[in-house]
């Protein structure tokens, strides 16, 4: 059966998608949640779809995980290491999310490539990941935390003579269409990753060839994606919406908004595979400053910001074990 080993490796590919979905589902709505906008269910549900529509529009992001991190060789070994980049993405997403640190799945995945394929000698694209990758791994934060403080100052001053009772009332519902943008740009960014990956290990296997992305390779992305968001991530929930900082709706609204802003220009315009979970997170920050910069608990986003340098090394490392461990039996 010699499509048993790619049909191990999309399952793999399907197994970390759904970790992506309920480890990320608190990107999309961990602020609506916290400020009482939507109760949580509704909140997972909405996310779902959304997410499941997102993933369609995102074949350039596939496309640079696909082709713009790794030279993979055809065959077996090319199998192998998607599948040890899996375990390693798979792995780290489940220890993050088991400590409650909103990491990133994006980076995990890319870094279990990078992993995988140091531990088999295939070429790694340093230029692409350094490109596409490592530039707006630094610049997403940056400008989430910049972005969110002036939205949340223009709210203000465009606010600041109106009834504080009635503007909380007003963006309670504006955060209902703020939220949903933010999943349809995580599904736009995620989903679109394990895509690529899926298009990668099809190419190796022999089973695809050409530039394009099947659309059935999308549409289990979307769904599966869809499931791991509605089933929720309750721990990394708690850190978004209430330990950095406790979010009125007003908030709410300006980081949802700066987040899903960056997430449709840098996968829409650049193809750029950037973290859902350090876009928001950023944006949060951003936005509680413009109380007073000791609102921020800065104590934990150190924690969160030691998640997100140790990712890409954590994750490889896992992947380069999973892949020695592989090539013994294959």
């Amino acid at each position: 059966m010699e499509w048993l080993p790619v049909g191990i490796v999309i399952a793999l590919a399907m197994g970390f998608n759904y970790t992506n979905g309920f480890h990320d589902a608190a990107n999309a709505i961990a602020t609506s949640v916290s400020t009482r906008a939507l109760t949580p269910r509704v909140a997972l549900a909405m996310a779902a779809v959304a997410n499941l529509f997102g993933a369609f529009f995102g074949k350039k992001v596939a496309d640079t995980v696909g082709k713009g991190i790794i030279d993979a060789p055809v065959g077996s070994v090319g199998l192998t290491i998607c599948a040890a980049a899996l375990i390693g993405a798979i792995g780290w997403n489940l220890l993050t999310w088991w400590y409650g640190l909103p990491s990133s799945s994006s980076h995990a995945l890319i870094g279990g490539l990078g992993g995988a394929a140091l531990a088999a000698g295939a070429t790694v694209k340093w230029q692409g990941i350094f490109d596409k990758v490592v530039i707006p791994m630094v610049l997403s934060p940056i400008v989430g935390v910049l972005l969110g403080y002036l939205v949340m100052t223009a709210i203000m001053w465009l606010f600041r003579g109106a009834q504080p009772g009635r503007v909380s009332r007003g963006f309670r519902y504006a955060q209902t269409a703020s939220a949903a943008a933010m999943a349809f740009g995580h599904g736009l960014q995620d989903a679109s990753k394990t895509a690529g990956v899926v298009v990668l290990a099809l190419t190796v296997g022999g089973y695809h060839t050409g530039s394009g992305v099947p659309w059935w390779v999308l549409l289990i992305s979307a769904i599966v994606i869809s499931l791991g968001t509605y089933a929720g991530g309750w721990r990394i929930m708690r850190t978004l919406g209430r330990r950095i900082i406790h979010l009125d709706p007003p908030q709410g609204f300006a980081a949802e908004t700066t987040a899903a802003s960056i997430l449709y220009v840098a996968g829409l315009a650049f193809g750029a595979p950037i973290s859902t979970t350090h876009t928001i997170t950023s944006a949060i920050m951003g936005v509680g400053a413009t109380k007073r910069l000791s609102a921020v608990r800065w104590g934990v986003a150190g924690n969160i910001v030691g998640a997100w340098v140790l990712t890409f090394p954590g994750a490889g490392i896992v992947a380069a074990v999973s892949f020695w461990i592989i090539h013994l039996f294959v």
